[in-house]
């Protein structure tokens, strides 16, 4: 599904150092870093808006340079508040749908009576049946996010990138957010996915794989249950951390000492 091979994006400075990487179908990927930490340039790179300094990037079997990523972006779905924010106040859930069959954003020309159909139907399975003819300045966050993975599966891709989704949820949103998702990784059938974020609590059950980043450098992947410990995070973020795990979600959370620590500084300081 994905291959990265030493993958260098510079600039005036190095914003990829080193990313290795390989997805395989049938797993599904969390992406966990900190801020700046890469993750959204490896998305651009992996969707074809930001070309690399050096290394391959090859997605569904094709390499970054020799295929048209115009083409194969209609095979890759892609969820993230830069699709988001360009989409048009007065555009409906169901147009903002049928825009996906062709990687289009604002939905121009005539709906045929088929795409009406399945772009209801993939409505209906995300919950949001009733949003059909909303206009896009009247839906909530989370019932965006529900729309534009109704858009992303209009295309029927095989790879499906969600870059930080529950951003600006509240509590109940993302939690009905997360169970959407956790349902659609079970689905017989359905697409890859690649979760990009940086809290752990968003690691919902059927997530198999977790990619650690930090400096642009790959820090750790492989199987989350393996590769997640409160040493590595404690790297990836910079600070001393205690990770967690109940009835199959993490928790994460500043160890006791450097809580500790953190308030006799503040104390001194005073």
């Amino acid at each position: 599904m994905l291959e990265v091979r030493g993958l260098a994006i510079e600039r005036d400075t190095a914003i990829l150092r080193r990313i290795d990487w390989t997805v395989r179908a049938g797993e599904h990927w969390v992406v966990l870093g900190a801020n700046g930490s890469g993750k959204t340039s490896l998305l651009s790179a992996l969707t074809g808006y930001l070309p690399p300094s050096s290394g391959e990037v090859a997605v569904l079997g094709r390499k970054f340079g020799e295929f048209d990523w115009r083409e194969l972006r209609k095979a890759v779905g892609l969820v993230s508040s830069s699709i988001r924010q360009r989409i048009d106040d007065g555009e409906t859930a169901l147009e903002t749908v049928v825009s996906g069959k062709t990687a289009m954003l604002n939905f121009w020309g005539r709906i045929t009576a088929a795409d009406r159909k399945r772009a209801l139907e993939l409505l209906r399975q995300v919950d949001g049946r009733a949003l059909a003819d909303r206009p896009w300045l009247f839906l909530s966050q989370g019932e965006r996010q529900r729309v534009l993975i109704a858009r992303a599966l209009m295309a029927e891709l095989r790879l499906l990138i969600l870059d930080e989704p529950c951003a600006g949820l509240d509590p109940v949103a993302r939690e009905q957010f997360l169970r959407f998702i956790e349902k659609l990784m079970a689905r017989k059938g359905g697409p890859t996915l690649v979760l990009v974020t940086h809290h752990v609590e968003e690691i919902v059950p059927g997530f198999s794989h977790v990619l650690v980043i930090k400096g642009g450098r790959t820090l750790a992947a492989g199987p989350v249950g393996e590769t997640l410990t409160s040493r590595l995070l404690s790297e990836a973020f910079g600070a001393r951390l205690a990770l967690s795990r109940r009835q199959g979600r993490y928790r994460l959370k500043l160890a006791e000492a450097a809580v500790v620590g953190k308030g006799s500084r503040m104390l001194s300081r005073r």
